[in-house]
């Protein structure tokens, strides 16, 4: 089992808390093609609740409860690290997942596999460790250029790929995208992308300590502490459509069903005071604030953060002169509200993480900023 960190604004950048990866194990990604026809589209929500599937299939072929996987959603795609007796069945899950997404989902996906052993050989370590919430609730959590080296291969090399292949696709049950855009309590919110230049992980580390000056990134969460989300009664079709779009025809209406009737529980017990049938819909809240993937870590930092208009100078600022010292490369996005895609393994065990993003895309048009300033010079 991978080691865990509990406090990541204090345990985050720590080395001695990840293990780095041996030979025999494997990077796993996934990454949505053309993420701007399809936000022209208006299909955010849809890009997401792929990006989440792609989570939730390799965390079903790679962990359970008692060994939760190290899986990262971002955005547009994912990544995981897969352990060696997991390659060959995570292949299959990957190939499966890149056929769905693509003709079921009508949302293209590159999928991949990137060997750890090529990418330690080429000087690109993978240290991974699972940012633990207790009870099987767990992100990944990565430092070294390893896997966003990874991510860059799948993309740029097609002997990194895993060709699409019809099969099963496992761990889609409990994955839905239900919720509306979340409003921000504080300001707006920002997506942050920071890259370091090499692996000078110290000066990433630093930087983000004097960004915790300007603000708390646990008071800038964009879900807060879970008091003003507000669940619905009855879902907007269009988002429940994605999630249905998703399962095979003769599956639709019992996942309709059940969707609606979890919905109208969750959205009753909370306009009657937070409990109901033995549904605690504020401790739900609280725990959908708590294990959100706001803050993680793929070779550097990723954020989507709720902010003032001075704290956004402030952090902007930062990066900028921390840039224009060879230390790092950004990208940032801002949104109007927040957007969340939910994994629930088990409701009733407390078991479900939560995914979010900034409205529109945030994090991939922080992506796009940052790959533009990666350009060549013409």
């Amino acid at each position: 089992m991978l080691p865990s960190i509990h406090d990541f604004t204090t345990q985050a950048f720590d080395p001695s808390r990840y293990a780095r990866l041996g030979d025999g194990w494997w990077v796993a990604a996934a990454d949505v093609e053309g993420s701007t026809l399809l936000a022209q589209q208006g299909r955010d929500r849809d890009v997401n609740f792929v990006a989440g599937a792609a989570v939730a299939v390799m965390a079903a072929c790679i962990g359970d409860p008692a060994t939760p996987a190290a899986c990262q959603f971002g955005g547009d795609g994912a990544v995981a690290v897969v352990p060696p007796h997991r390659v060959d069945e995570v292949r299959r899950a990957m190939a499966a997942l890149g056929w769905w997404a693509t003709n079921d989902m009508d949302v293209p996906l590159r999928v991949g596999m990137v060997a750890v052993a090529e990418l330690n050989a080429a000087g690109h370590q993978v240290l991974a460790a699972l940012h633990d919430f207790g009870n099987g609730n767990a992100f990944g959590q990565f430092l070294g250029s390893g896997v966003p080296c990874a991510e860059s291969w799948m993309k740029a090399d097609p002997r990194w790929r895993v060709p699409h292949q019809e099969g099963e696709v496992p761990g889609l049950e409990g994955l839905s995208c239900r919720w509306e855009p979340i409003p921000p309590q504080r300001g707006h919110v920002l997506c942050v992308i920071i890259d370091p230049v090499g692996d000078n992980l110290t000066a990433v580390a630093e930087l983000l300590a004097r960004m915790e000056t300007v603000v708390p990134t646990a008071l800038a969460a964009p879900l807060g502490d879970g008091e003003e989300l507000r669940p619905a009664l009855v879902p907007r079709p269009k988002l429940l459509g994605i999630e249905l779009r998703g399962m095979k025809a003769g599956k639709r209406l019992d996942r309709l069903i059940r969707a609606m009737a979890g919905s109208f529980i969750l959205g009753l017990a909370h306009r009657l005071g937070g409990r109901l049938a033995g549904v605690d819909e504020y401790f739900y809240r609280c725990k959908m604030a708590e294990r959100s993937d706001y803050r993680k870590l793929a070779g550097g930092p990723r954020l989507v953060l709720d902010v003032t208009a001075a704290e956004d100078a402030g952090i902007e600022a930062l990066l900028h002169e921390a840039e224009s010292q060879g230390l790092i490369h950004f990208g940032l996005a801002r949104s109007e509200a927040t957007t969340m895609t939910c994994m629930v393994g088990d409701f009733s065990a407390d078991r479900h993480v939560h995914f979010v993003d900034g409205q529109g895309l945030g994090f991939w048009r922080a992506s796009v900023m940052l790959k533009d300033k990666l350009k060549p010079a013409p």
